[in-house]
């Protein structure tokens, strides 16, 4: 993304919730003399405050409506899209069309009107679009790539892919802005895309018929009520009736939290605490997928927002073997959810003592298991975090130069979109879906 020049190349943010924090450190710490920021964009001052106080330096802050007046004002060559999901197409566009290149969060936007809007404007200005998804710059996870690509279980003809989010982590999404399908696309979008794409990575298709059926099982208020989990509050901070419930995040225990939205609220109104039993959740918590492939491969791919463990766990059956993959983020989920630490965002990768094991086996025909090692490290997503920068803003872009190709544009954006897009719309049909019939990519 960054060419390999001594010029620094001038940079603004736009969304300065939980997740800029990743770029913001990053942009003014080992990458401050390759990128320089210049400008941040968002909806609340305070937000923007917060994030020039911990790097502690003075970028300009421009209001939502400002966007344009920023990107000409301050010369903004490159554009980084951390607002909400349904506003990244907005961002991403205006600025395309100003002469930015973009790095957006994923998932890239929320549907597939929007995409195409996105698409439509990257080969319009020629500019460039690069995807977040550093679950492809996790060790282990190219650990996989290479192995399938080594033909080492042989040609791929299923994949079983179980994704668990605990009780900390899955929770979260229904105190959020997330909970809103509007906001979100669910976590079909927000969430499986990052999955979604991964499988599209590892086995180099592309999915062709979706089938899927989802709900909320577990959080909203008719389950809370019937499971008498619900209690009477909206939103945790200041009520006695959140006291003592394990589902409630208190904001004030952490000054992460409180410096990013409790002290913001006055801004925008917005409550990062919500209850997960109470109304307005219009977001699946337990969601069954079938997808079909070009390549003539399925995967049936599960993702549960409830489960007591973080984690997740891929098989890949081939024509000479199989491949297995278990990852254990945390093997169970304390009772009151820790808000004190030094990030805003709450993994199940965050819990010390409680997490599990890594495991890559291979199962080839006629041999007895083998496991590949892959060293463990950590940081955010595996180790993923700190590659992912280091391919976007170090020397050496790995676009065109990786073999393992993890660098994600545009188009691999979109095709990790419609699989999510199309099980959307499987839930409220009940029907297989064509992915050409939303987006063709």
């Amino acid at each position: 993304m960054i060419p390999d020049t001594a010029r620094r190349r001038r940079c603004a943010v736009v969304g300065l919730g939980a997740r800029a924090q990743l770029f913001t450190q990053a942009l003014s710490g080992p990458y401050a003399d390759r990128v320089e920021l210049v400008g941040f964009c968002d909806v609340n001052a305070h937000r923007m405050a917060v994030h020039n106080q911990w790097i502690r330096s003075d970028v300009p802050a421009y209001a939502a409506e400002d966007f344009e007046e920023m990107l000409r004002r301050e010369r903004v060559e490159l554009v980084l899209v951390c607002s909400v999901d349904r506003t990244h197409d907005h961002y991403i566009v205006r600025a395309l069309e100003a002469g930015c290149d973009v790095v957006t969060e994923k998932p890239m936007t929320t549907d597939a009107a929007r995409a195409r809007r996105i698409l439509d404007a990257q080969r319009r200005t020629g500019r460039e679009v690069r995807v977040a998804f550093n679950y492809r710059y996790n060790p282990v996870h190219a650990a996989v790539k290479e192995t399938l690509a080594s033909g080492a279980i042989g040609e791929i003809g299923s994949v079983h892919f179980e994704w668990l989010l605990d009780l900390r982590h899955g929770a979260d999404y229904f105190r959020r802005w997330h909970r809103d399908k509007a906001n979100s696309g669910g976590l079909m979008v927000h969430k499986a895309s990052h999955h979604f794409d991964l499988v599209n990575w590892w086995l180099g298709t592309s999915p062709e018929t979706v089938y899927a059926e989802g709900g909320l099982f577990f959080y909203g208020d008719e389950a809370g009520r019937r499971r008498g989990l619900a209690r009477d509050y909206a939103r945790a901070h200041g009520s006695p009736a959140a006291e003592g419930d394990p589902f409630a995040v208190r904001l004030a225990d952490s000054p992460v939290l409180s410096a990013l939205y409790l002290d913001a609220e006055a801004q925008d109104g917005y409550h990062r605490d919500q209850n997960v039993f109470g109304p307005g959740v219009t977001i699946e918590d337990d969601m069954a997928v079938l997808v079909h492939y070009t390549s003539g491969a399925t995967l049936t791919y599960h993702l549960t927002a409830y489960a007591p463990w973080e984690g997740y766990r891929i098989a890949f059956n081939g024509s000479a073997g199989r491949l297995e993959l278990l990852v254990e983020e945390s093997t169970w989920t304390r009772p009151r959810a820790r808000t004190d630490g030094a990030s805003a965002v709450m993994h199940g990768t965050a819990v010390g003592d409680n997490a599990g094991r890594t495991q890559l086996l291979l199962r080839r025909f006629w041999e007895q298991p083998a496991e590949v090692k892959v060293a463990t490290e950590g940081g955010g997503h595996g180790g993923g975090d700190v590659r992912m920068l280091e391919d976007l803003f170090g020397g050496s872009p790995t676009g065109g130069s990786d073999p393992l190709g993890r660098a994600a544009g545009a188009t691999d954006g979109a095709r990790s979109l419609v699989t999510a897009l199309a099980a959307n719309q499987s839930f409220e049909t009940g029907l297989p879906v064509k992915a050409r019939d939303l987006l063709e990519v």
